[in-house]
């Protein structure tokens, strides 16, 4: 049985430029259509997040507005969070955890990650033991790359030259952040040797590079699940 290791930020706030700090934590959808399609297709499933911490749903991302103005939709992910109580609060450690262990690495997004993930010195140490393993997948969404900003060995960004998408800094100023925020994911992963791509702002969009699985928004959840289950069924 293939063993998935899904990374949630611990984040319940994330600092903006002027120091506020507004709430935050993991992107529902990202975290819900993820989990169900692989237990659906019995891959074991292990949370982690940093410290153990409990991981809250970003209560924006169960609301009509960021949904399709689809009640049916939000009333779905909150039956599936309900149900997933006792999993969620059963989060192991990030700092106890052995890469060595998981066959797949996945990490959803929300703007919890651009708080923690992103200089969490954890993640790096998973990611340096399995970006380079061909026989392991690498999986992110939206805000979830942000986990990739500490990832170097020996002074190299691990994703330097790697094909991968993420939220885009159109979408996160159309979402009335981008002139808040203190960085930007996009404009980061540009700078620090990503090739990135994209599709149009809102649309799923995923890009496959080796072992490397990204998705661009929430709208990609599906997408990007369904390829992670393709290359683990492969390597």
């Amino acid at each position: 049985m293939k063993k998935v290791l899904l990374v949630l930020t611990g984040a319940t706030f994330w600092e903006l430029k002027d120091g506020s700090k507004h709430p935050t934590g993991f992107w529902a959808e990202e975290f819900v259509v993820p989990d169900r399609i692989f237990r659906e297709a019995g891959l074991e499933v292990t949370i982690a997040t940093p410290g153990a911490v409990t991981p809250v749903a970003d209560e924006f991302s169960l609301v009509p507005e960021t949904n399709d103005n689809d009640n049916e939709k939000v009333e779905e992910f909150r039956a599936y969070l309900a149900d997933s109580k006792e999993n969620l609060a059963a989060a192991v450690a990030l700092e106890e955890v052995d890469p060595g262990e998981y066959d797949v690495i996945f990490v959803p997004g929300g703007h919890g990650p651009m708080q923690d993930l992103s200089t969490n010195t954890d993640i790096k140490r998973i990611f340096e033991a399995t970006l380079d393993d061909p026989t392991k997948v690498v999986a992110s969404l939206c805000h979830g790359p942000a986990s990739f900003s500490t990832a170097t060995r020996d002074g190299q960004w691990l994703f330097k030259g790697r094909r991968l998408t993420a939220f885009l800094d159109e979408e996160e100023s159309q979402v009335g952040f981008a002139d808040k925020a203190p960085w930007l994911l996009e404009s980061r992963l540009r700078e620090y040797g990503a090739i990135f791509e994209s599709g149009p702002a809102w649309g799923s969009f995923v890009v496959v590079d080796g072992n490397l699985v990204t998705g661009q928004n929430p709208a990609s959840a599906e997408a990007a699940a369904k390829a992670v289950l393709d290359l683990a069924a492969r390597v």
